[in-house]
């Protein structure tokens, strides 16, 4: 069974081939702990992409010159098919990152929050997984940029934690993992 971070992975989620429908058929332990660390690296993956994507869009072209294909894909799997980002005027890209911007605090936590709950399907393991991912994929990138991120991208992670948090809430979960 395969999770992908994938937005076009994420709307065949229905389809029964790809995850097995919810209270339908169960699923061994070891299909659980598969989907959970999946969920985890694909949530990681997500906030550690977006948050090189806005700490690159405020800060230099480099980060978009290396290994621009993979950057590009990235880019249309999330929805965005702009003008490449490499191409962008200063006013263009400050626009992208705006708060109602693609970039922006708003959209971007959306998509990385949106990605776990729907991930999560209302079970509370696969949920705290995605959210463990999403905080661990938001140090990598602190790592890698070498220091606290870009406020914009410390608003998106909380906000993404945020809604996440709203999200287990509401379906009658405790925010305060019982296992720490």
């Amino acid at each position: 069974m395969q999770i992908s971070s994938s937005v076009s992975a994420l709307k065949s989620a229905s389809d029964s081939s790809v995850i097995k429908p919810l209270y339908t058929e169960k699923i061994s332990k070891d299909e659980v702990r598969e989907i959970k660390e999946q969920i985890t690296q694909n949530a990681n993956a997500m906030a550690f992409n977006s948050a090189s994507v806005q700490s690159g869009v405020v800060g230099s072209k480099e980060l978009f010159e290396h290994d621009y294909k993979d950057f590009q894909s990235f880019l249309s799997e999330i929805g965005y098919n702009g003008k490449p980002i490499a191409e962008l005027s200063q006013d263009e890209a400050a626009e992208l990152v705006s708060e109602d911007g693609f970039f922006g605090v708003t959209q971007t936590s959306e998509r990385i929050a949106n990605f776990v709950i729907n991930g999560g399907a209302g079970d509370e393991d696969r949920l705290r997984a995605g959210r463990e991912g999403m905080i661990q994929g938001f140090k990598e990138a602190e790592v890698i940029w070498g220091g606290e991120l870009p406020e914009i991208s410390q608003e998106t992670m909380a906000k993404a934690i945020e809604m996440v948090d709203k999200a287990m809430y509401d379906l009658g979960f405790s925010i305060i993992n019982k296992e720490a």
